[in-house]
């Protein structure tokens, strides 16, 4: 499966000094950052004139309104780093719609007479030369959690530091080639869906937790995330491979939404500023080791499932296409 991890340092908008390991982060992360960090009542808000927009038959939507349709899910203003129209087009009825395209897919939706196709991961072009952007997610995610400003940059940079440099071996043109070859509209929306997915899994465990009368365990985190309709019918399960079902859940982290995990160090940063639990889509096995091995018995790893828990926000994405009168052909784990 093809993996969106293939970022390279965004034209003029990154400080591109390598030091060693280490790359620098800007100090105003908004100018790297396109996430509008709106509280969620303002997310809510965008959400409602989204659902209020007009639902009636149309002959199609363009690329650019099926993009906004995305960010309006993620309560987002501005096309992140990671999401990108490759090819424009408009009057667009029926797309097909994966979690990975890639050129074999796009010749196969010529053959199906689709007017377009929408990826969810990065696919190339613009999508991969700026997802470092949205690794600056991770910070933001970090210090809503209570690390520190500081702390949280030490977290990420190796990471943005090592993705830069793996980038480098990557032909980011390859597949926005044959989509151009074919002219077939062609665009992907990542953050803005996983954004989406993430509010809801915090609203389901908030929900959950609510109606218990004790102290959470990580036990009822596990099931508040099985009440989610695409993690309970997975073919996946959620897993705990740091901690224990029967441990207190203390304060729980849902980390997504942020370019991709956040693997062993930004869980432990996480843990030593108070968190008990977090919740990623996906581990590597590696990293699990090493948090297994932190001398604590008091903290969790969830892992939802990284496609189970990327159609959540697909999902939302998808019903509010066809309720504009776009046709969804569904491949590619959807």
């Amino acid at each position: 499966m093809q993996t969106c991890d293939h970022p390279v340092d965004p034209s003029g908008v990154a400080d591109r000094t390598i030091a060693g390991s280490l790359v620098t982060i800007p100090e105003n992360l908004d100018s790297w950052n396109t996430f509008s960090s709106a509280d969620d009542a303002s997310r809510r808000s965008r959400g409602a004139r989204l659902i209020a927009m007009d639902a009636s038959p149309t002959a199609g939507r363009s690329t650019d309104e099926i993009m906004r349709i995305g960010l309006d899910l993620g309560g987002m203003t501005d096309v992140p780093g990671d999401s990108a129209i490759y090819v424009p087009g408009g009057a667009l009825r029926r797309v097909m719609m994966g979690i990975d395209i890639g050129s074999a897919e796009l010749q196969l939706a010529k053959s199906l007479g689709v007017d377009g196709v929408i990826a969810h991961h990065p696919a190339g072009g613009a999508a991969e030369l700026g997802f470092t952007r949205v690794l600056s997610r991770q910070i933001d995610l970090l210090v809503e959690s209570g690390v520190s400003m500081a702390r949280a940059r030490d977290v990420v940079q190796p990471r943005i530091a090592a993705l830069l440099l793996r980038a480098q071996a990557a032909n980011h043109d390859h597949v926005p080639s044959v989509a151009r070859l074919l002219d077939l509209p062609f665009l992907n929306v990542h953050l803005p869906l996983d954004e989406a997915g993430r509010q809801l899994m915090n609203q389901a465990i908030d929900r959950h937790v609510a109606g218990l009368e004790r102290e959470p365990l990580v036990s009822d985190v596990v099931d508040a995330l099985r009440s989610i309709p695409e993690i309970r019918d997975a073919p996946t399960r959620v897993m705990v491979p740091v901690g224990r079902l029967d441990n207190r859940a203390g304060k729980v982290v849902v980390f997504h939404g942020a370019g991709t995990n956040g693997g062993f160090a930004v869980a432990e940063a996480l843990f030593a500023h108070g968190v008990g639990t977090v919740i990623y889509i996906h581990l590597a096995p590696d990293d699990a080791e090493r948090l297994r091995a932190l001398p604590r018995s008091d903290v969790n790893v969830v892992v939802s499932g990284h496609i189970a828990s990327d159609m959540i926000g697909i999902n939302l994405f998808v019903a509010q296409l066809e309720r504009r009168g776009v046709a969804v052909v569904r491949m590619s784990g959807l």
